[in-house]
Order: structure tokens, then C-alpha cells, then sequence
């Protein structure tokens, strides 16, 4: 179907501003350009909110820590939450909203990642900080008031495809014991650009195939190693025992056929999936939620998804 308009309202206000290419910038000018875009984001609901710091080979890594305000004194189910950004861009801070509105719909825990970023951090940093958080945060689950029975994991875009690893991670490491996957438009293969959604939907619609290949390129440098699971999930040989899934996808983005295929791969080693389209968005519209009914309805959707698994 064609754009929502509401999306063709805020990408042609996007080409009238003509502005550059994230491709064309450097990493640093990509991040403050990013930020600044986040910083019109209006901020979440009310949580508690509490930060940790967790140290990581040598690094110490951010964990933000969100709690309904309402929720009981009793240990939480919880979401650990790897925020988007192509792993080049984003942080802790411009997921905040995002973060709280997740918190306060489901009624879990929400322990959102700073992991580290490239290019000064490239492969496989991402995924190893974020494995070596969620069973930090799984080993010392009394000091969030969480369940460690309860755990899942999630994330946008680059953040979904550190969930799906960290998932695959666990399994193969022998834990910690993951519950659920909350997947939002996420990369499952950085080895092709070449899939109809990637042509189709190339220019034009926010993310562009330019820019993805831009962010493969600070992330993983070598294209050999692009194929390896723990880059792209989709060309993992086995899925088999990994945990319940819910998978967003966007009609006009980039990324719909991947994140498709990841659920179907899913299914077909047997593991339950709710996999939802969302017709006439653009990839990254969960956080848009504030200005499109689209990213409204993936939040309410995704919350209920995480509150029934997790039996918040």
C-alpha cells in the first residue's frame, strides 16, 4: 500500500531540509546529528529510573535501569534493551522515551545497553557487551528487583539483531535462560543489500541503502566476516531453541524482507512466532510514536506482546 500520510507528511518535510546523507558524514558528525534529531523526541512517561554501571572486558558500560512507578515491590519480569543506531550511532540517553513507554505499557523492568560503538569499536565489541550485560544483569538480578526466570531481550533496527544474537549466544554458552525476543524491524543480514525491500525501497523513505551499507562498513570492515552468525542471524545454520519471538517489520523499509525471513527461519525450527507488518511505515517508526499512529500502534503492540510473555 502506499506511505501512510502521516509518514509522507514527515519525509517530505525531510527533503525539503535538505539535508546531507548520513553516508556522507563522519561517525562523530553522525552521532551529534543524530542526536540532536532525538532531542525533539518528547520525553516518555514517568518511571523510576535508576543507573548501573557493569564492567565489561576492561570497559565499563552504562545500564539504565526503568521501573513503573506503580509496579509492585516484588521482582519484575525484564526487558534488557539494546537500542537502534546501525551500531555506529544512538545511546542509552535517545532511547529514553522509548525505554519509559515500554516500562510504564507492559508493567516490566526495562534495562536499556550502552554498549560500545564503531568504528573504534567494531565487531564483534556490540554483541560481546551486550551478552556480557545480560548475564551480569541475570547473576545479579536482586540488585534491579528482577526475575532472572523472567528475562528478555530486544531492541530497533541494530538493537534487534544484538537481541537475536545475544539469544543465540546464550544458547550456545549455556545460558543465562532467556524468555522472550522483542525484535523491531532488526537486521538479520549485513552480507546482502540486494533483497527486493532493499531495491524497492533504496531512496527516499529514511533509511536508504546507502547508509546501511555505510553502517556495515564502520561495523564489520572485513565483508568476509559479514556471513558469520553473529553478524547475520539469518544465515545461522540452526535456530532451534531459541526463545518465543515477536517480530515488527515496516512495509517501506530496507530491512522488511530480512526481518521477515528471521521469523520464518524461526518458525520453521520450531519456535513460536508473532510476526506483525505494519502497512505504509518506514523503518524506525516505533520511535516516532509521539507523532505517528503507526509507531502508536508497535509500541501498544510490542508492550502487550512482552507483558503476555513475560506475565507481567
Amino acid at each position: 500500500m502506499p506511505v501512510d500520510p502521516q509518514v509522507r507528511k514527515f519525509l517530505d518535510l525531510l527533503a525539503s531540509l535538505n539535508l546531507p546523507e548520513l553516508s556522507s558524514m563522519s561517525p562523530a558528525t553522525g552521532r551529534q546529528w543524530a542526536s540532536q534529531q532525538r532531542a525533539a523526541v518528547p520525553p516518555g512517561p514517568d518511571a523510576a529510573v535508576q543507573d548501573h554501571h557493569v564492567s565489561v572486558r576492561g570497559a565499563s558500560l552504562l545500564v539504565r535501569a526503568y521501573r513503573p512507578r506503580t509496579a509492585p515491590s516484588t521482582p519484575l519480569p525484564t526487558l534488557v534493551w539494546f537500542h537502534g543506531g546501525g551500531f555506529v550511532i544512538g545511546s542509552v540517553a535517545e532511547s529514553d522515551a522509548d525505554c519509559r513507554h515500554l516500562a510504564v505499557l507492559s508493567g516490566c523492568a526495562v534495562l536499556s545497553v550502552d554498549y560500545r560503538l564503531a568504528p573504534e569499536h567494531p565487531y564483534p565489541a556490540a554483541p560481546e557487551d551486550c551478552f556480557a550485560a545480560v548475564s551480569w544483569i541475570v547473576d545479579n538480578a536482586a540488585e534491579f528487583g528482577v526475575d532472572p526466570a523472567r528475562v528478555a531481550v530486544g531492541g530497533d533496527s541494530a538493537g534487534g539483531n544484538l537481541a537475536t544474537i545475544v539469544a543465540l549466544m546464550a544458547r550456545e554458552r549455556g545460558g543465562p535462560e532467556l524468555a522472550y525476543q522483542l525484535l523491531l524491524y532488526p537486521v538479520t543480514d549485513l552480507g546482502s543489500f540486494d533483497t527486493p525491500s532493499y531495491l524497492a525501497n533504496a531512496d527516499g523513505y529514511y533509511l536508504t541503502r546507502r547508509t546501511m551499507q555505510w553502517f556495515a562498513d564502520q561495523y564489520v570492515p572485513d565483508p568476509a566476516q559479514r556471513a558469520a552468525a553473529h553478524v547475520s542471524p539469518l544465515r545461522a545454520p540452526d535456530l532451534r531453541g531459541l526463545p518465543p519471538a515477536f517480530v515488527a517489520t515496516a512495509e517501506h523499509d530496507p530491512l522488511c524482507d530480512e526481518g521477515e525471513a528471521y521469523a520464518a527461519r524461526l518458525r520453521e525450527a520450531g519456535v513460536e512466532v508473532e510476526l506483525r507488518r505494519y502497512d505504509g511505515m518506514i523503518h524506525g517508526f516505533f520511535s516516532m510514536n509521539a507523532y505517528l499512529e503507526g509507531g502508536q500502534r508497535v509500541l501498544a503492540d510490542s508492550a502487550a506482546a512482552l507483558a503476555r510473555a513475560l506475565g507481567a
